[in-house]
C-alpha cells in the first residue's frame, strides 16, 4: 500500500496545468542556447509558421524583460512579454510569459538543452496557473502546435547557422 501512495505523489502535481514539448536539433547546444540570447536571432525564428515578431524592448539577463509583439499571418498583432527568471548557460532558462508586465494568467516556462551526440535536445516545459488556462491555451490558442512549429522554425534557423560556420 505504501508504494502505491509513493507512486501517486511521484506523478506531479502539474501534470494537469503542463505543456511539455521537445525536439532534437542538430546543432551544438551552445549554439541553440544562443539563438535565446540575442534579439537579433530571436526575431529570425520565434513563433508559430507564419508569425513575425517585432521587439520593442529586450534585456537577456535574469530579471531582465522581452516585450514584444507577434504579428499573425491574418494580420492580427498579440503583444507579449517575457521576463528571464533563471538562466543558466548553456544548460537552462526559466521564464514567465504572458501578455504584459502584470499578466494574471501569465504561465511559467523551463527550457533545458541537453547534449544529443552532436545534436541538442531541447524540452520546453510549460507550466499555467489553473488546467483551465492550459486547457484553453491549447484548444483556442493551439498551443502544442504552436510550440512544435516554434521549435521547428528554430530547428531550421540555427541548423542553418551551423552550416554556414561550418562552410567558414
Amino acid at each position: 500500500m505504501a508504494g502505491a501512495r509513493q507512486e501517486r505523489r511521484a506523478e506531479p502535481v502539474t501534470a494537469d496545468r503542463e505543456i511539455v514539448i521537445s525536439r532534437v536539433i542538430d546543432a551544438p547546444r551552445e549554439l541553440v542556447f544562443e539563438a535565446f540570447t540575442e534579439v537579433r536571432h530571436l526575431s529570425r525564428w520565434w513563433g508559430p509558421e507564419g508569425f513575425t515578431t517585432t521587439t520593442r524592448s529586450f534585456e537577456f539577463r535574469e530579471g531582465g524583460e522581452w516585450d514584444f509583439v507577434l504579428h499573425g499571418p491574418d494580420g492580427t498583432d498579440y503583444s507579449e512579454w517575457i521576463r528571464w527568471l533563471r538562466i543558466a548557460p548553456p544548460e537552462r532558462i526559466a521564464l514567465l510569459h504572458g501578455e504584459s508586465r502584470d499578466d494574471p494568467n501569465a504561465f511559467e516556462s523551463v527550457l533545458t538543452f541537453a547534449p544529443d551526440g552532436a545534436a541538442t535536445r531541447i524540452v520546453m516545459r510549460t507550466v499555467f496557473p489553473t488546467k483551465e488556462l492550459r486547457d484553453e491555451a491549447v484548444e483556442k490558442y493551439h498551443a502544442i502546435e504552436g510550440g512544435q512549429q516554434t521549435l521547428s522554425g528554430l530547428a531550421a534557423y540555427v541548423t542553418d547557422l551551423a552550416r554556414k560556420g561550418a562552410e567558414g
